[in-house]
């Protein structure tokens, strides 16, 4: 059994994925409290057309978790929260190394969100930030059987407007289902 899907096979999957959320906020008078940099969990779901062994066409939602770092500004304390996500569409290629296993990359465009919430003494500020960047992926593909694989990718999304919070990339351990 080949990990390739066959001709014409419409498929999707779940995923969790791991980003590192960091907040730059050391400057002149601000210093970060504690620590401002975490590995944060989201999940994702995504679906697609197989439309040879070797090409397909994907699309998918990645919420990238809720990142939140504690400052001291002019001494007094306040706290940055963030809340990312990103829709993405791209081509993906597949090559077979093993009779279960196939390598891919996939490219394409992703649509990044960010709402970034900072509060201090009882006043809070929230704004979004959007930006359509280049979304590119590396990953292993495993067959279970004919319908089911697992799947382990890097993938980069890209910014996403500002530098509080989600960074451009992350690891994502997906299942898939083919139809």
């Amino acid at each position: 059994m080949s990990a390739q899907a066959a001709d014409g096979v419409p498929y999707a999957g779940v995923g969790v994925t791991a980003t590192e959320h960091r907040f730059d906020i050391d400057g002149p008078n601000v210093t970060a409290v504690g620590d401002h940099k975490k590995t944060e969990w989201g999940g994702k779901v995504f679906a697609g057309y197989q439309i040879n062994p070797m090409f397909a066409v994907e699309g998918g939602y990645t919420n990238f978790g809720k990142g939140e770092a504690d400052y001291k500004l002019a001494g007094v304390n306040g706290r940055l929260k963030s809340e990312s996500e990103s829709f993405y569409l791209a081509g993906k290629a597949s090559y077979p190394v093993a009779e279960k296993v196939n390598v891919f990359g996939k490219l394409g465009v992703a649509h990044n969100r960010n709402e970034v919430t900072g509060s201090a003494l009882g006043l809070s500020a929230k704004d979004d930030y959007s930006k359509n960047s280049v979304y590119a992926a590396l990953g292993t593909e495993y067959a279970i059987n004919e319908k089911v694989s697992l799947s382990l990718e890097y993938e980069h999304y890209g910014k996403s407007g500002n530098d509080l919070g989600r960074r451009k990339g992350g690891v994502s351990l997906g299942a898939r289902y083919s139809f």
